[in-house]
C-alpha cells in the first residue's frame, strides 16, 4: 500500500495486522481522488472508517490541512499512528479510537464540519444511509464539502433521503464508490 500522490508520493504505508480491515485498492483510491480533486487547497477530511489511515494520509499529501481518523480496533489505531509517524504528519492527524456512531455524535457536540468525509464501513455493518442523514442532520459538512462512501454493489445509494447531490457513482467488481455534494443552499 502506498501513497499514490501529492507531497508523500511513493511512500509506502503498513497495512492492519490481520483480515479485520479491507484496505481500498491503489486503483480505486487512484479513481476516487480524480473524481474529487485530484488535489486540496487546504482543509479538513474525515476519515471515519479510517481502517490504516490510507486515505487520510493520501488526503494530507494531496493539500489537505488536518485529517481526523476514527476506528474502533485497537490494532487499526496503532497502524494509524505508525503510519502518521512513517509519513511524518502526526501534527496533522487527531486519532480516535470509538464507533463511528459515538465519533459523529462527539463532532457534533465539538460543532466540527469537514470539506471532505471518507466512509468506508465493513460491507456487513453499513448504516450509510443513517449516516449521511446525520451528517445532513447535523451540518458536518461545509457548503461545498464532499462524502466520499465505498460500499458494496449491492447496495444503492440513489435514494439517499439527504439535501446532498449524488455527483457520481463508479462500480469496480462488488465496490462502489458514491459522491455526494452538500452544494450551497443558493445553488438549490
Amino acid at each position: 500500500m502506498r501513497i499514490i500522490s501529492g507531497d508523500k508520493k511513493g511512500l509506502t504505508l503498513k497495512s492492519v495486522p490481520g483480515n479485520t480491515t479491507r484496505p481500498t485498492s491503489d486503483k480505486v483510491k487512484e479513481s476516487i481522488f480524480n473524481m474529487i480533486g485530484p488535489y486540496f487547497q487546504g482543509g479538513v477530511m474525515l476519515d471515519l472508517y479510517a481502517g490504516s489511515g490510507a486515505m487520510g494520509i493520501e488526503s494530507l499529501s494531496r493539500g489537505m490541512d488536518q485529517a481526523v481518523f476514527v476506528d474502533r480496533d485497537k490494532k487499526a489505531i496503532e497502524t494509524i499512528h505508525l503510519n502518521l509517524k512513517i509519513a511524518k504528519l502526526e501534527s496533522k492527524g487527531e486519532v480516535f479510537r470509538t464507533d463511528a456512531q459515538r465519533a459523529l455524535k462527539a463532532i457534533h457536540r465539538k460543532e466540527r464540519k469537514f470539506d471532505l468525509i471518507f466512509l468506508d464501513p465493513p460491507y456487513a455493518k453499513q448504516q450509510l444511509k443513517q449516516e449521511i442523514s446525520f451528517i445532513d442532520e447535523h451540518d458536518l459538512l461545509v457548503d461545498g464539502g464532499v462524502i466520499v462512501l465505498e460500499h458494496t454493489s449491492k447496495l444503492s445509494l440513489s435514494d439517499h433521503g439527504t439535501s446532498y447531490s449524488l455527483d457520481r457513482e463508479e462500480s469496480y467488481g462488488d465496490t462502489t464508490v458514491t459522491i455526494l455534494t452538500n452544494r450551497p443552499k443558493e445553488e438549490l
